[in-house]
């Protein structure tokens, strides 16, 4: 059984995201969330966070299902809308700063599914 969580409008940047999602892509739940707590990099809690949420919807659908059993099938980063705004710079002119968003997309489901799937 699948669990999809996400996470909108995160104020980061996709590319950097991809980043820690590429490091927990395919790993069990457990050893995503070593990864997580001790990674050094911003977006590594927002991730853990949606992490947490996916495991939470497994359970609400199954309870029986042990979350040692799980492994991440998905872990997908998406560009989110753009804030644009302008500071001044020399002779008048004005400088576009681009303030990111992204869409942090994790789908979680049972070890067994996840091997069936892939043979």
């Amino acid at each position: 059984m699948e669990a999809i969580a996400k996470l909108r409008y995160h104020r980061g940047s996709a590319r950097k995201a991809r980043l820690i999602l590429d490091l927990i892509r395919g790993k069990s739940v457990s050893q995503a969330r070593n990864i997580l707590m001790f990674s050094e990099k911003r977006v590594s809690d927002p991730v853990l966070k949606v992490l947490e949420s996916a495991v939470a919807n497994a359970l609400h659908k199954d309870a029986r299902k042990e979350t040692n059993e799980m492994i991440i099938n998905k872990a997908l980063a998406d560009d989110g809308p753009m804030m644009k705004r302008f500071r001044p710079r020399a002779q008048g002119r004005a400088f576009m700063i681009r303030k990111r968003t992204c869409h942090i997309t994790l789908e979680i489901s049972d070890l067994a599914e996840a091997s069936s799937g892939q043979e």
